[in-house]
């Protein structure tokens, strides 16, 4: 899950009168937990492949469509999974490239 970004009170308050909130400070965990997200729905959309294909192959399946749908989610959550780990890869490169 995304945690949404929050909006900026000190510019919803013009004379400043208004109690500012601290911003929320996020451990090392949030890049974990979005991982983790993309791979947990890659294995479920693979288990609705591999479910729905059972389900056409058996005569179980009212929709013969809905094996094109479950193959084309999982397709997209896998191109999404490779996605983060290249611009993963890329951010890591560019600060072991960082001259301090």
């Amino acid at each position: 899950m995304i945690t949404p970004i929050e909006g900026l009170n000190a510019i919803a308050s013009v004379n400043g009168n208004q109690k500012v909130e601290k911003p929320r400070e996020y451990d090392g965990n949030f890049f974990t937990s979005i991982f983790q997200s993309a791979i947990q729905n890659v294995k479920d959309t693979d288990a609705e492949v591999v479910q729905t294909q059972y389900l056409l192959a058996t005569g179980q399946l009212d929709n013969p469509a809905a094996t094109s749908i479950a193959s084309t989610k999982n397709e997209i959550a896998v191109s999404l999974l490779i996605q983060l780990r290249n611009k993963a890869l890329d951010a890591y490169s560019e600060l072991t490239r960082l001259s301090i």
